[in-house]
């Protein structure tokens, strides 16, 4: 496995400035933004794909430090029942696909989206529960009239062009846990999977470890990132809690840089269960602890992860 991150929150100094720091610190895979929700700070998506000498460039500076890219990332709602919003995030996500190709990246990792409850909805509808049944009639339109449509053109797309779609199972999008997951992909093609975020399953009460199983085959790409649950919270609220990110002594439970939330016994477990379903790609590390800077958030999830990391190919096993 490789040392990753997505570059996002290193987004207010330049991308070669970023990459001498991360060379420094033993990274070895960048995951870049190309727009939608992450911005593009670090990949600015038209000029690169209109000028072949920038590509030759960022893939120069690049293997200058050892390192490649993981994925191209543009987390976005291509389903969004604004016409408008959904067009320019369907374009970013072409577009990167595009460069994808161009780059020799094979992985763009995105959002499935959410659609509103039907066609003159002016908000995304995400369904949490089957009664009263209005909301299973708003599920069956989401999927049966909006996701799975779009989402076969799309991987249809991205399979001509030699790239993966890798998904990452999020609350509020119809894509949110394994299941879904599996469901849109055996209806669209195994070109889709999963960017595979602990973070988004662990407040779901999902055993990630269970959820790696559950896909083998189907990961794609990795973010490595923490979530702490507040038992006090969670035990008088639940876990759906739509309260600001910053106020994290008031919430069910927050994001956390890893091994703040889980401790090293889940994350060997976890990178042994990667390993044993053939995952052996990249632990993009992915920062969005309130509590910590980005610097030291960074730099403790690097310490926590090159201590758990499985590097090497296995050996013959000399005892069986």
């Amino acid at each position: 496995m490789k040392l990753g991150v997505f570059t996002v929150l290193f987004q207010d100094r330049p991308l070669f400035e970023v990459l001498d720091y991360l060379k420094g610190l033993g990274i070895e895979m960048v995951e870049l933004g190309t727009g939608n929700y992450p911005g593009n700070a670090h990949c600015p998506l038209e000029e690169l794909l209109q000028d072949e000498d920038a590509r030759k460039k960022l893939k120069e500076e690049l293997g200058k430090r050892g390192m490649e890219i993981s994925a191209l990332s543009c987390h976005g709602n291509p389903l969004h029942p604004d016409k408008e919003f959904a067009e320019r995030n369907r374009k970013i996500q072409r577009d990167t696909i595009l460069l994808a190709e161009k780059l020799g990246v094979n992985v763009v990792i995105t959002f499935s989206g959410c659609p509103g409850d039907h066609p003159g909805a002016k908000y995304p509808n995400w369904v949490t529960c089957a009664w009263p049944e209005d909301y299973l009639e708003i599920l069956k339109y989401q999927w049966e009239e909006v996701a799975i449509p779009y989402w076969k053109e799309e991987a249809k797309f991205a399979r001509e062009h030699g790239v993966k779609i890798a998904l990452e199972m999020h609350p509020g999008f119809i894509v949110y846990n394994p299941e879904t997951l599996l469901k849109l992909r055996r209806e669209c093609g195994d070109n889709i999977g999963a960017n595979f975020d602990p973070s988004h399953l662990f407040w779901q009460g999902i055993d990630p470890i269970c959820a790696v199983r559950e896909l083998k085959g189907a990961i794609y790409h990795v973010h490595a990132k923490d979530t702490r649950l507040d038992p006090y919270n969670t035990s008088r609220n639940g876990v759906l809690d739509t309260k600001h990110y910053s106020l994290v002594g008031e919430r069910s439970w927050v994001f956390r840089t890893v091994g703040y939330g889980h401790d090293y016994k889940f994350w060997k477990d976890f990178i042994s269960a990667l390993r044993e379903t053939g995952y052996d790609y990249v632990l993009s590390i992915e920062h969005e602890d309130s509590l910590m800077s980005a610097r030291e958030g960074f730099e403790k999830a690097v310490s926590f992860l090159k201590e758990v990391m499985l590097k090497e190919t296995p050996g013959e096993m000399w005892w069986a």
